[in-house]
């Protein structure tokens, strides 16, 4: 195919598909079944990660630096040489980003960004992508201001495609991909915006 642009994203999205890149960089859609969602209603913060949000370590942004947040996940971890997020993928969905449609949460130590992640939002629907982190429980607070922006903001589903054990942490489940594709269509209809009209800060240090 040619050079993967933001409309291929929408459209694979919408389908209930998705890109990654191989090693060489070539690209491949997915479309797993089982699908892996993590229910919004349901998910609680594990205890012990109460004291790290009461402790209020971390400066939460959306949306400050989302090429940053992706380059970060892009780099190799737990001793892999690659990953799936390529240039052309970075391109494309700092693309989407442009046209409103990409997200990122982040956090940050001061001025020094420290931990995020980021995904795609269309309708009522949250697509996670990927997180990193550089100080202890940064993507955790990261993800759990996610899940309170998603709450208030009244999303229905939150994709996170495959299952592992990051995800299940945050309480992931598997669903038959005929049953997502349902929860899909209709969750997509839902006009919402994932960026909030209160401060862009869910809680600052210095406050």
């Amino acid at each position: 195919m040619d050079e993967l642009t933001a409309e291929d994203l929408m459209y694979g999205y919408m389908n209930g598909i998705f890109p990654m890149a191989d090693t060489d960089g070539s690209l491949y859609w997915y479309s797993p079944d089982p699908r892996a969602i993590i229910p919004i209603d349901t998910y609680k913060p594990s205890k012990s990660l109460r004291p790290i949000l009461n402790k209020k370590l971390f400066e939460i942004h959306i949306n400050r630096n989302f090429e940053a947040v992706m380059r970060h996940c892009a780099m190799p971890r737990n001793g892999e040489p690659e990953t799936w997020i390529s240039e052309e993928i970075i391109k494309a969905y700092c693309d989407l980003y442009k046209m409103g449609m990409a997200h990122s949460v982040e956090a940050y130590i001061g001025d020094r960004l420290v931990g995020g992640l980021y995904g795609v939002a269309i309708g009522g629907v949250y697509f996670g992508e990927s997180m990193f982190y550089l100080e202890p429980n940064s993507s955790k607070v990261a993800f759990h201001y996610l899940i309170e922006n998603l709450r208030k903001q009244g999303y229905e589903l939150l994709d996170t495609q495959f299952i592992n054990d990051n995800v299940k942490r945050y309480g992931a489940i598997e669903i038959p991909r005929a049953d997502y594709l349902i929860l899909l269509r209709k969750a997509i209809q839902q006009p919402r915006s994932f960026v909030p009209d209160t401060p862009n800060i869910y809680f600052d240090p210095n406050e």
